[in-house]
């Protein structure tokens, strides 16, 4: 059977299983799965680029809905500046130490769900934001780059999610073992597309 959207990925899984009777169960296993996949994979399908303006005075910068982890962030005012993360410690520390200055943020943590900016805004300042978004669910968008590159990973990550429910099923390590395969794969031909024709070694991410 084809296997390239959620309709197909649900009657894969229980026929996999050979079961008819986890119809309304099955959408849980895929979304555990997909929770997997954005602790797991980084690959440049996942990159995406947002743009914005901070308004002077305000440290504090809302975090994209779907962001997973931090690429690249930039003042880009004038030119392209880079804002490195911080530990929440370190922020405090200049803080306390610059008595709360203001000026061209140079630096940003991650609290409360924000980014917390160092030095607070002096101006209205331009920001670029390039980071890793969560893979499209299947529940909303039938399909996803993810499905269409490596369907495997989705079939192999709900199965492995299946198994706690269904208690004894003697094929889990064989699923979690086929899932790691998977998303190592992934991510080694993500990295490799990165850092091709360059003299840059790929680090890659991947299961133990």
């Amino acid at each position: 059977m084809a296997l390239t959207n959620y309709s197909e990925l649900q009657t894969t899984i229980a026929d996999t299983l050979n079961r008819d009777d986890l119809t309304s169960i099955i959408p849980t296993f895929i979304s555990l799965c997909e929770a997997a996949v954005n602790r797991d994979i980084r690959h440049w399908r996942m990159e995406t680029r947002a743009n914005g303006v901070q308004d002077a005075g305000d440290a504090y910068m809302q975090v994209p809905a779907d962001w997973v982890e931090t690429v690249r962030f930039s003042v880009t005012d004038g030119g392209t500046s880079p804002v490195v993360l911080i530990s929440s410690t370190s922020m405090a520390e200049s803080r306390a130490l610059s008595n709360d200055q203001t000026g061209v943020p140079t630096a940003y943590t991650l609290e409360a769900g924000q980014f917390h900016l160092y030095p607070t805004p002096i101006a209205e300042t331009n920001v670029e934001l390039i980071y890793y978004a969560k893979v499209p669910p299947l529940a909303i968008n039938s399909t996803n780059w993810l499905m269409s590159q490596a369907p495997d990973i989705y079939l192999y990550g709900s199965l492995v999610h299946s198994a706690p429910y269904l208690q004894d099923d003697a094929r889990l390590a064989v699923w979690a073992q086929l899932y790691s395969a998977a998303v190592t794969r992934i991510n080694e031909s993500g990295m490799s597309a990165k850092v091709s024709g360059t003299n840059m070694k790929a680090k890659i991410r991947g299961l133990a």
